[in-house]
């Protein structure tokens, strides 16, 4: 039985291709530096905080969470952890089901969300939204709610 022949990228597509693995690098790492520099946070850490200062009662289930930061489980329970250590995160059990944690964001972790997120939200305007055009920031938007839909068909990602 013979294999198919695999559907090459046209010399357009890899070059996109190729743009695309550029930025999925690079501002991963640029979004760490900032934060890490000016917070003392990851950016995931951060989006624990950020996540959690937008959740009613600044509270959320820790699977909610995970699926919220898009870390495992494992993953989101040593970086609550290390924000426990901080007094930023409180976890305790689920009153409404002991088989769930809460994770619940303290006043102080509010507070490190008040003051890390300008400098955050400064960055990705200058590294992302800066250099687009209102049109390409609809496209933007649009292109990536088409690759989560194809990465994600469950539809568990929370940005779609």
């Amino acid at each position: 039985m013979e294999t198919p022949e695999p559907r090459w990228l046209t010399s357009d597509e890899l070059a996109t291709w190729m743009t695309l693995m550029g930025v999925l690098m690079r501002l991963p790492a640029a979004l760490d530096a900032q934060l890490l520099r000016d917070a003392g946070l990851s950016h995931f850490e951060y989006g624990i905080l950020a996540g959690l200062s937008e959740a009613p009662g600044r509270t959320l289930r820790m699977s909610h969470l995970a699926v919220l930061a898009e870390g495992s489980l494992a993953r989101l329970s040593q970086a609550v952890g290390r924000l426990e250590k901080r007094g930023w995160v409180r976890r305790a059990p689920d009153p409404t089901d002991g088989r769930y944690t809460l994770a619940s964001l303290t006043d102080e972790g509010w507070d490190k969300v008040v003051a890390s997120a300008p400098g955050h939200v400064d960055n990705v305007r200058t590294l992302v939204f800066d250099t687009l055009t209102k049109a390409q920031v609809r496209q933007l938007q649009e292109i990536g709610r088409r690759i989560l839909g194809a990465t994600d068909p469950g539809g568990s990602c929370p940005t779609r």
